[in-house]
């Protein structure tokens, strides 16, 4: 069985852990390009809030697949588009070697940014929060759509559908003017036509092998010089395209009208509607530990993710 790793505490300095991920300051490498290490842990978020029981095998898996959209995204030049990650390599972390050897394939090693404090969405098809506030107003986070549209239809053309970065509790959706009120117009429409590019190109490399990508979530960072000060370089940061930071469908199950089977988190998510349902559990913190069985098929459906995608 995979072994787990829940929570790391390793002797580096600037340790921050977020809901998925533990991070720590590296020293500058040969260039004077300050570093940060992510550690992808086997912790589950779902609603915000962070599960007690771990799956096993997560964090390699997500840093599997977001490495692999990363060569992916190099490859595609017409993009225009860098990533922050400069290694993956253990051994390249300046801890003892049984630390190396439990990081081994759940690392990235990156640029240091400044993160854009906006969570950039690409929404290809109407599900999820949108479909709620679709049945509501109309409309995604100010961008009104088409009458009559049925849950999980596909749209005309991907919108793009800002949020904000919660440290804690919920992300906000916004609208692209609220957006542009945080960071500014100029870096805004950036942001918005590289997610909208991405998400497009990499829907249909998707489809080909058999997976809708209904919508997605990028994070972008301003590269920080050696004196730790940002500039005016922005980056892709974070992970890319995984089932943690997506809803992924199976192509040939797709039907409109109705909840998608799914490669991602959703899975964990239904679990957690029942127990919503019944009155055991508010959505709050502390998550409701999770059964073995929830934990071994949501596994399997990242891997069948990750090999219909690379296989």
């Amino acid at each position: 069985m995979t072994e787990s790793l829940y929570r790391t505490d390793l002797a580096l300095p600037g340790r921050r852990q977020g809901k998925v991920r533990d991070l720590y300051e590296l020293p500058a490498d040969a260039a004077d390009r300050p570093r940060l290490l992510i550690i992808a842990t086997d912790r589950l978020s779902a609603y915000d809030v962070v599960m007690p029981t771990p799956f096993p095998g997560k964090g390699a898996l997500l840093t599997a697949i977001s490495m692999k959209w990363f060569r992916w995204i190099e490859s595609q030049g017409a993009l225009g588009l860098r990533h922050h990650v400069l290694s993956t390599e253990a051994a390249d972390v300046p801890v003892p070697p049984p630390q190396q050897a439990a990081l081994k394939g759940r690392i990235m090693i990156g640029r240091r940014t400044r993160v854009v404090p906006i969570e950039c969405v690409a929404r290809g098809y109407i599900t999820g929060s949108g479909w709620k506030e679709y049945q509501k107003t109309g409309a995604v986070c100010g961008v009104a759509l088409a009458k009559g549209l049925r849950q999980c239809d596909k749209l005309p053309e991907p919108i793009f559908t800002p949020a904000t970065k919660a440290e804690v509790g919920h992300d906000e959706n916004i609208s692209f003017e609220q957006a542009c009120g945080i960071v500014g117009e100029r870096l805004m429409s950036r942001l918005r036509k590289w997610t909208l590019d991405l998400y497009t190109a990499a829907h249909d490399y998707a489809h080909r092998r058999g997976i809708i990508i209904a919508d997605t979530k990028f994070e972008f960072g301003h590269v920080l010089d050696s004196a730790g000060k940002p500039t005016d370089e922005v980056l892709l940061i974070d992970e890319a395209l995984t089932p943690d930071s997506s809803r992924f469908w199976p192509l040939d199950r797709y039907e409109p009208g109705r909840d998608q089977e799914s490669f991602d988190k959703q899975y964990v998510r239904n679990h957690l509607e029942t127990l919503v349902a019944a009155g055991k559990w508010d959505k709050t913190p502390p998550g409701p530990e999770i059964p073995a069985d929830i934990v071994k098929n949501t596994i399997a459906k990242y891997q069948e993710a990750h090999d219909r995608l690379f296989a």
